[in-house]
């Protein structure tokens, strides 16, 4: 039997049509129990135990690793923690899902502001003013946290500079 170039890519074409259809479900089909997770970590974080909303919202990101809102909330949890570094890297996350999401937007650049990168922050500003057509709320929150600039940094023990050393002589 002869296959010609015609049938083998028609067989092609229909394992792979055939094949689609058993993937996986639409990216709008978040998991319930995925959802039940992250309403438990956001909860837990709205009541301050951030050990707890962790493990939840991490909880809910192994169960469906699309689900968006899980990673802001876990962002918010970083930020809360003072882990900026990974706030950023978590609402980037966010933002691969889903490109034009605004909480996460704000979120990121305000998370650049506290790590003290305004110009990224800036760029972040600059992409939601051009998604929300109107007088957005979020948009006017992440300008106002540019303008401040960065929170003024504590010195720790070791950066603090020592007073220097007077001697005194007695004189007789």
């Amino acid at each position: 039997m002869r296959f010609t170039p015609a049938s083998i890519a028609l067989a092609v074409l229909l394992t792979t049509v055939s094949s689609a259809g058993l993937s996986q479900r639409p990216d709008s089909q978040i998991s319930p129990l995925s959802i039940e997770w992250q309403k438990a970590g956001e909860a837990a974080r709205k009541a301050g135990n951030y050990p707890a909303a962790n493990d939840a919202l991490e909880s809910a990101l192994a169960v469906d690793p699309r689900n968006r809102t899980a990673y802001i909330e876990l962002a918010e949890v970083a930020r809360a923690q003072g882990l900026q570094g990974k706030a950023i890297r978590l609402y980037r996350e966010a933002l691969t899902l889903e490109p034009n999401d605004l909480t996460a937007l704000v979120g990121q650049g305000e998370a650049m502001v506290e790590k003290g990168a305004i110009a990224k922050a800036k760029e972040n500003l600059a992409q939601a003013q051009s998604l929300c057509k109107s007088n957005c709320a979020l948009v006017g929150q992440l300008a106002a946290v540019i303008a401040k600039g960065p929170p003024a940094t504590v010195l720790s023990a070791k950066d603090k500079v020592p007073a220097p050393k007077t001697t005194e002589t007695e004189t007789p």
